[in-house]
Formats: structure tokens, sequence, C-alpha cells
């Protein structure tokens, strides 16, 4: 199994000490024995610019995997945005991952959408499309025919650091997108408060990607999971009360309703992340429950110890 850490790139995280010392977390996080660090993505709180924090990561790194979780690509031009994913690659040395999303109804989807003056109808279709457009510019493709993107002449783009590009998940856990999951994506990357869930809507992966001639093993089932480890389960709640109305002004009651989360004492944490492995996930990217980077660190080193990183 895989672990992976979210860098807490929000503005409300990293306020108390500057964004630089988001460069010592994803060190620290390299040290301790992390497989990957993603970033996330918004336009609707304060935060450093994903694809420009894994810039910066990627040279003070040699190892580690970094990763977008859930990058939206309604917010960036598309051709501009292949070049600047494998720039990223190019200067990671081929570590990095590309998990997208289309965004979801409510105050975190449409309001994406009209800042970006991209219609919100279709967005899945859009979504799907332009990943194809970012392979086929990784090929060499001198021109694109979609419903959305058209060129009859495409410049040489920048090549990423593989040849094929690096890989793309998907996160999403409607039908639709378990399908499109299966058909099309190198990994799935959904959010399911139960455990149970997340094994009903991987059988459902990879039996679309069955259908669709591919193995079902060519698809990495990765987990997104919110992490508060602490002296008790009443004190991890409140901690990450506190953070989820600083990330996403709502309470934790309500945002564990559409997010995993994993909370409480180091065994109570273990045991949660257990219910995720044993339902298939084999790539965890934890996302700490820590506004105030001295937290955090210390947040990072236990989750390494309740995951016997150390060990590994």
């Amino acid at each position: 199994m895989d672990i992976g850490v979210y860098l807490p790139t929000g503005q409300a995280q990293w306020a108390a000490a500057g964004p630089r010392s988001l460069i010592e977390f994803a060190r620290r996080a390299e040290q301790s024995g992390f497989c990957s660090l993603f970033v996330n993505d918004s336009l609707l709180t304060p935060r450093i610019e994903p694809l420009t924090m894994l810039a910066a990561v990627a040279p003070v790194t040699e190892r580690i995997r970094l990763g977008t979780g859930a990058l939206l690509p309604v917010l960036r031009r598309p051709v501009q945005t292949a070049q600047t994913l494998a720039s990223v690659d190019q200067l990671s040395g081929g570590r990095l991952t590309v998990a997208v999303g289309a965004g979801f109804p409510g105050r975190f989807g449409r309001p994406l959408h009209e800042l970006s003056q991209v219609p919100w109808e279709r967005r899945f279709a859009r979504l799907d499309e332009t990943v194809a457009l970012w392979r086929a510019l990784w090929a060499g493709a001198t021109e694109f025919r979609g419903a959305f993107h058209s060129f009859t002449e495409l410049p040489p783009a920048t090549r990423p650091f593989r040849t094929e590009g690096p890989p793309v998940w998907l996160g999403g856990a409607t039908p639709a997108a378990l399908a499109r999951t299966g058909r099309h994506y190198d990994g799935w990357m959904p959010y399911p408060p139960d455990p149970a869930d997340y094994a009903t809507g991987l059988a459902a992966v990879r039996a679309a990607a069955r259908q669709a001639g591919r193995a079902p093993e060519s698809v990495t089932p990765a987990l997104f999971v919110n992490v508060r480890i602490d002296r008790s389960a009443r004190s991890a709640r409140r901690v990450m009360d506190a953070y989820t109305r600083a990330n996403y002004g709502l309470p934790l009651a309500e945002t564990e309703r559409i997010q995993a989360f994993a909370l409480g004492t180091p065994q109570e944490v273990a045991a949660t992340l257990a219910r995720y492995t044993a339902a298939g996930a084999h790539h965890l990217v934890a996302r700490l429950g820590a506004l105030e980077p001295p937290d955090q660190l210390e947040q990072l080193d236990r989750l390494a110890a309740v995951t016997n990183l150390g060990s590994t």
C-alpha cells in the first residue's frame, strides 16, 4: 500500500509561517517515507496555485511522487495546461500524477465555471475531451478535432518526461464517473464516506475496464481521505471541525457526509484506513486536519508512525 499526503497549500494553513514553509513540509514528507505529495485546486479560497506548487517542489525532492487531486481543467486553457503538466513532469524526472475532476453541483462547482466563462452543461464530456487533447499533444499530434476543442494545426508541444505522459486519474463516484474511469483513465481517486461504497465503486470501475478491453488492474485504486490523529476521538473531531470550517465554511458534521474521514487515536485512525484498504484502495492520500504549520508537521509524523512508514 502507498501512503501519500496533501501539501497544506490553502492560505489559512500557511499564513502563520509563510508559503515557503510548504517546501520544508515537502522535504519532511519525503524524508519520512511518504510515497506521494498531492495538491488540490480551487479559485474560491486563497491558496498557492497547484501547478506552481509542484514546480517549486520538484527540484527540492528526489523520489516522492507529485500529484494533483483534483486538478480542475476548466480553470485553465487546455493547450497551455498540457505544456505546464509536461514541464512539471520533466522537472520532476517523471514523478507527476494528474488526478482531475469536473466539479460538482453547489457552491464549489458552478461558480468555478462562471469564473472561467465556461458552460456548466456537458462538463464531464468537456473534461474527457480535454484529457484526450492533453494526451494527443504529449504524443506529438499536429491536429485535434473534438466537440469542444478543434485545432487544424498544433505547434510542437513540450513532451513529458515519460513517452506515454503522466498517468491521469479521475475523481468522482457517480455511476457515469465510474464507467468513464474504467474506459479512459489510469486511476480512480474518490473520497466516499463509507468503505463499502468504495468497494462497490471499484468493482464498477473494473467492470467498465473489462468491457473496454482494458486490464482491470491497470486502473490504480486511490483514495482521498481527511485524517486527524489525536489523544481521543472527541479531541480529533473538535480540531477537524475547526479545519473544515476554515477550509470549506462547513462544519465537520456536514462535510463528513460527503468526504472520507479517519479521526481519533492512532488505533482508531489505523482501523479506519484498514477498512478502506480492505475495500481495495491501494494508494491513500491523506489531507491532514491541521491549520498551523507546527501542528501539520506533528500530524505528518503521527501519520508516518500509524502507517509504519519508518519500518518500510
